[in-house]
């Protein structure tokens, strides 16, 4: 059995975000989204990976190589032109000369889920295709099918809830035999101007051959904006197993599991409240408080007294003395200067908002802090209101309180106002 990734989206709704990678690069758990893909296919007993690239490609490329590394065959194609998922598939023709798996890039699956789709798939050879089902409290957000006990009769894109035929929603996990590529060939393009696999399976259902669905509750999870990888990373290290591969000073308190990568330091006075995942090469302390569900990349700096809550820290980022960061993304080679502080709660306590496409958004959050793209600066004692974005480049001067987004590139600078007086003037005028 081979497989399909399909991974050539940029990902708009996780600006800024996805300025230098694309969303599937982005890391929950410690890891890409895409490599929790990888290795979910490989425990699958899936070795055959095709890629279908396109928006920075050279970023997935470069960290998966020829996929020896994952122990997976990995071959890659580009959709230059981002057509719609049956024009995905359909760059993969030359490659695939069998049975294949195909998953959206940004989600992620229990690999026991695939499993029991090829094992489905192998029960019922007259099926042309499966798709993976799952149930949720509103559809509307996706395809909808409608089900005779698990035969699919038909798909409604994006229903309002009057006209959903159902609450099973097709999860963007398919297995087809290589008859897709027909179908595909006769797919047109739909209102969105793209070409959809879902129209593709239409022509099958429209002409009479099988399409099956299997219903599943193993984990699905579609990822879509920047707050969903903060629940996303929740879910992924809570049952994390500790694993200390690094340095740990006298002084150190480590409660519940923490993965501490290797050449990581953790010095002196520091808590670690589990489960926490720390990558290599990373210097901690002294007399920090990482606490659960943090996510650390690789070399980063955390100095004396930080706290750290249910955050996900990129790449090469350095969080410097007497700073707090509560329930944020932070990108890589950031610069938190000394004494930021990042709040995550509002004053009325109602959920944060988060501006997605140019439309506020209700994160369904109580507690959300910020979301920094890579390389942004803030001087020392800077305030960060909840939700705020900070593009990509971005410097905020000492001092200031943001209230409100920061495009990329941008800094930003306090106007203040002094009157410098003689103390024995200011005493007589008292």
């Amino acid at each position: 059995m081979k497989a399909v990734i399909i991974t050539a989206g940029e990902g708009t709704r996780m600006r800024p975000l996805t300025l230098n990678r694309p969303k599937t690069m982005l890391p929950v758990g410690g890891k890409p989204i895409l490599q929790h893909n990888v290795e979910a296919l490989h425990k699958a007993g899936v070795s055959e990976i095709t890629m279908v690239v396109g928006y920075k490609k050279e970023v997935i490329m470069n960290y998966f190589g020829d996929g020896s590394l994952f122990g997976v065959n990995i071959g890659y194609v580009e959709q230059k032109e981002r057509l719609g998922t049956a024009h995905a598939i359909g760059k993969t023709r030359d490659l695939i000369n069998d049975d294949f798996v195909v998953l959206n890039g940004d989600i992620l699956v229990d690999p026991q889920l695939i499993v029991n789709l090829i094992e489905k798939y192998n029960s019922k050879k007259y099926a042309k295709a499966i798709l993976v089902l799952t149930e949720v409290e509103d559809p509307t957000l996706y395809g909808v099918v409608e089900i005779d006990e698990d035969e699919i009769k038909k798909i409604v894109e994006k229903p309002s809830l009057e006209e959903a035929p159902s609450n099973l929603i097709n999860t963007g996990i398919y297995l087809f035999d290589t008859d897709i590529f027909d179908a595909i060939d006769k797919t047109e393009k739909s209102e969105r101007n793209e070409y959809e696999i879902t129209d593709s399976i239409t022509y099958y259902i429209n002409k009479g051959l099988v399409v099956l669905g299997l219903q599943s509750e193993r984990r699905w999870i579609d990822i879509g904006r920047p707050w969903e990888l903060l629940e996303v990373n929740e879910e992924l290290i809570k049952d994390v197993k500790g694993k200390i591969d690094g340095r740990i000073e006298k002084g150190v308190t480590i409660e519940g599991p923490v993965v501490i990568g290797k050449e990581s330091i953790i010095r002196s006075g520091s808590y670690i409240q589990g489960p926490v995942f720390i990558g290599d090469g990373c210097d901690i302390g002294p007399n920090c408080y990482l606490r659960k569900y943090s996510s650390i990349g690789h070399n980063v700096r955390i100095g004396n007294a930080v706290e750290i809550k249910n955050s996900i820290i990129m790449n090469n980022t350095n969080v410097n003395h007497l700073s707090y960061v509560g329930d944020s993304v932070i990108g890589e080679n950031c610069n938190i200067a000394a004494g930021t502080n990042i709040a995550n709660l509002r004053f009325d306590d109602e959920n944060v908002q988060i501006e997605v496409k140019g439309k506020k958004i209700d994160s369904d959050r109580r507690k959300m802090g910020v979301i920094f793209a890579d390389g942004v600066k803030t001087g020392i004692n800077t305030s960060f209101n909840p939700g705020v974005k900070v593009g990509e480049g971005a410097a905020i001067s000492a001092g200031a309180i943001i209230h409100k987004d920061i495009p990329s590139k941008m800094l930003v600078l306090v106007k203040q106002n002094h009157e410098i007086i003689k103390i024995n003037n200011y005493k007589k005028e008292k």
